[in-house]
């Protein structure tokens, strides 16, 4: 990863989809510049550790980030804004996790997170992280070296690491 501990968050263009159909954009910065965030992102919606352990993870621990001072909790995949907004209903996220897309990999690019899943049929993806975020600074990041693992970025783990 390039992006290190007490780095400002790079500026980069989410997408979601709207109840009306519409696909809105909003900036890093405008999610995660004010307040304590977490921002977890994800090789694929619908994947298999992503939907088993990653995703969920956070909703069953939603109470304890929002103890910990957490405003926010934003998963992020290379996904577009239609299948995370699926993924997010299928998993009854409600208005606990902000269902994020960065489809063209910007934001993943420039924290240094793209990982080449091509010989599996998948392109560039994300690697699996999970990041605290206060006022738009990086304050504590867990990345798994392996994508397919969901340990130390967890939510359980990664709560009790703040």
């Amino acid at each position: 990863m390039k992006i290190k501990i007490g780095d400002n968050i790079p500026n980069s263009e989410f997408y979601f989809l709207e109840d009306d159909g519409s696909v809105q954009k909003r900036s890093s910065i405008e999610l995660v510049g004010k307040g304590k965030s977490i921002l977890f992102g994800l090789p694929g919606a619908y994947t298999a550790t992503c939907s088993a352990k990653h995703l969920p993870g956070y909703l069953n621990n939603y109470e304890l980030a929002q103890k910990k001072g957490i405003t926010k909790i934003i998963c992020l995949s290379v996904n577009d804004p239609f299948v995370m907004k699926a993924w997010g209903e299928k998993n009854n996220v409600g208005n606990k996790i902000i269902m994020a897309a960065d489809p063209f990999c910007n934001f993943t690019k420039a924290i240094g997170a793209e990982i080449d899943r091509s010989a599996r049929g998948l392109g560039i993806r994300s690697a699996r992280y999970s990041m605290l975020i206060e006022e738009g600074v990086l304050k504590n990041i867990k990345v798994e070296e392996d994508a397919g693992l969901c340990e130390i970025s967890g939510a359980a783990n990664f709560l009790n690491s703040i």
